[in-house]
């Protein structure tokens, strides 16, 4: 089984520690922050909750930015006192890991981080396959709960792409029970889920946390499935070295495929448009 690094002990680091002990599919989870003892103490707390989870994965917290180069995946989240890791501050880490030497898959967690991400590849020349963004995932599950609101149905089959926190969802070709989710809600409906998601942006801890933990999952197990991730096209909607969320298959540590949902010719000009708009 996987060490899982996650730099930054903040909300989102730390739910996304939660959700994945709880899955009890990666051997070792191991916390990066600049406050250790603030995030040895939420180790702490999610190893002690281990029994009542049934979950045994071990957790530890250490300072060192080093101690990354060891992870089989690292998760960049947000640091417990200085918050996210964003902008020319988080470029700095990217940097500092790649100097370091690792080669380990990048996943980054936080909502702020679309540029970050776009910059790993372009100034810190990571490779475009191993670097994956996780808060934008979010989304297609806010869809579909709106969705499954509006209709009292269950089982909506809707895709998402974009870029944040401009998102598209594939009206044309979400189905809903079997049926085609145009033919079951009208038009107006559907333009008024679209924007009530974009109210959801961006989303919380443990919204970005379940989809964080399938793709860390994913990255060094494989999946059966697709996942939605944000990814760095190559001139996916006309668009290279741009961030924008689409259907990943992902195994041995990196993006083996992109895949862009179905979407009407207005819905990829939508989606164009908000991926180019960076």
């Amino acid at each position: 089984m996987a060490r899982v690094v996650i730099v930054g002990a903040g909300a989102i680091g730390s739910a996304i520690a939660q959700r994945l002990a709880e899955r009890n599919r990666v051997r070792e989870i191991v916390f990066v922050d600049e406050a250790p003892q603030v995030a040895a103490g939420k180790a702490l707390d999610i190893r002690q909750s281990g029994p009542i989870g049934s979950y045994d994965t071990a957790l530890s917290a250490t300072a060192d930015v080093l101690a990354a180069a060891s992870g089989d995946v690292i998760v960049i989240a947000d640091d417990s006192a200085a918050g996210e890791w964003e902008g020319e501050r988080g470029l700095a880490l990217v940097q500092r890991l790649v100097r370091a030497g690792v080669k380990a898959p990048l996943v980054f967690a936080g909502p702020k981080q679309t540029w970050l991400m776009e910059a790993a590849v372009r100034e810190a020349r990571v490779p475009s396959h191993a670097v994956v963004g996780t808060a934008a995932a979010a989304v297609p599950a806010i869809v579909r709960s709106l969705v499954h609101i509006d209709t009292g149905l269950t089982g909506a089959v809707v895709n998402v792409t974009g870029r944040p926190p401009k998102f598209v969802a594939g009206w044309g070709a979400a189905t809903i029970g079997g049926l085609q989710l145009t033919s079951v809600l009208p038009a107006h409906r559907l333009l008024a889920i679209s924007q009530s998601a974009a109210r959801f942006w961006p989303p919380g801890p443990q919204a970005i946390a379940a989809p964080t933990a399938l793709v860390v999952e994913a990255l060094i197990s494989g999946s059966r499935q697709p996942l939605p991730g944000l990814a760095i096209l190559d001139e996916e909607f006309g668009a290279r070295g741009a961030a924008g969320l689409v259907l990943l298959e992902l195994a041995h540590g990196r993006i083996q495929r992109r895949m862009l949902p179905t979407l009407s010719p207005q819905e990829s000009t939508e989606a164009g448009s908000a991926i180019h708009k960076r």
